[in-house]
């Protein structure tokens, strides 16, 4: 069976932003600088939390994690963009298609499950801070990622499979700038597995309903303290979480809302949310989370920054 039955050809194609193609140049621009920011930018903290000892704990490996991912992301949504909005061209064989679906949610989940992580982690902190550091140690928070990655390839290692082995016999148009998982299989004409589908969307969705667990609890262990002036430290600590967790999912709950419940949705509307949820995250969580909120990153940044503008 070939991967597309109809007379267009052996491509899907990208539709980028529908009614504006005569403005895909200047949308590049944002589009272009986003990128020029976020994946530099999380090298950066890359870069910093490599080198400075004080960060080598867990709070500092799971925001590695979280930047491994977000230029992960980055990488695996950027030829799509570039070839629409740059070299206005829309075309993507189904290969292509399936692997980029398989690294922007297998990334996806991995981002969901470090910041589930992360809040059980600033629970154990405020919850029993004496047994924190003995309990969250190097080697388990390295298992804890090993596992964060085979559970992130199980729950998506299906999907180029499965989809491969559908058949496609409407039209080939995809209404966004890449592959989401949703958009093609709008497209297929025989059986697809629904019921898996929506258990890898459940499985995210669980993470967002422990985080909220957590902090809850997170917020039940805040109010036993007796002094006002603990308890705002302690809820000073989630912060950067908090902003993280918003960040990621802000997005994800207004595309699904839309999707779901908009009856008289503007495509152009849906198209610019998902391409939020791919864009914004890592440059927010750079210039937010890492530079303004976490205070050791910050002075490292800046203290860097300094030393190349001084050589």
């Amino acid at each position: 069976m070939s991967v597309l039955n109809n007379s267009e050809g052996k491509h899907f194609l990208l539709i980028g932003t529908p009614g504006l193609e005569y403005a895909h140049t200047w949308i590049s621009i944002p589009i272009s600088l986003t990128y020029l920011i976020a994946i530099p930018g999380n090298c950066i903290i890359l870069s910093v939390i490599k080198t400075e000892s004080s960060l080598h704990e867990p709070m500092g490996y799971f925001l590695t994690m979280l930047a491994v991912s977000d230029m992960a992301l980055s990488f695996s949504s950027l030829p799509t963009m570039f070839r629409i909005f740059v070299l206005s061209a829309m075309g993507i064989s189904p290969n292509a298609c399936f692997a980029q679906e398989f690294f922007i949610h297998g990334f996806t989940v991995m981002e969901s499950s470090v910041l589930l992580i992360m809040s059980l982690d600033r629970f154990l902190a405020i919850h029993n801070p004496l047994r924190y550091s003995s309990i969250l140690t190097g080697s388990s928070v390295a298992k804890m990622g090993l596992m964060l990655a085979f559970r992130s390839t199980a729950l998506e290692l299906l999907f180029p499979f499965t989809l491969r082995r559908l058949k496609y016999c409407q039209k080939n148009l995809l209404s966004h700038s890449y592959y989401l998982h949703q958009d093609v299989m709008k497209l297929a004409c025989s059986d697809n597995n629904f019921i898996y589908g929506f258990f890898v969307a459940l499985c995210t969705m669980l993470d967002f309903a422990l985080i909220l667990i957590s902090y809850l609890l997170i917020l039940k262990t805040v109010l036993s303290i007796a002094s006002l002036a603990e308890r705002l430290k302690a809820l000073n600590t989630c912060v950067s979480h908090i902003c993280a967790v918003l960040i990621f999912y802000v997005p994800i709950i207004t595309m699904a809302a839309i999707h779901r419940f908009a009856k008289h949705k503007s495509p152009l509307t849906v198209i610019l949310t998902a391409d939020m949820f791919l864009l914004v995250p890592p440059l927010m969580r750079f210039i937010i989370v890492y530079c303004i909120k976490t205070r050791q990153i910050r002075e490292k940044v800046l203290g860097k920054m300094v030393n190349l503008c001084m050589r």
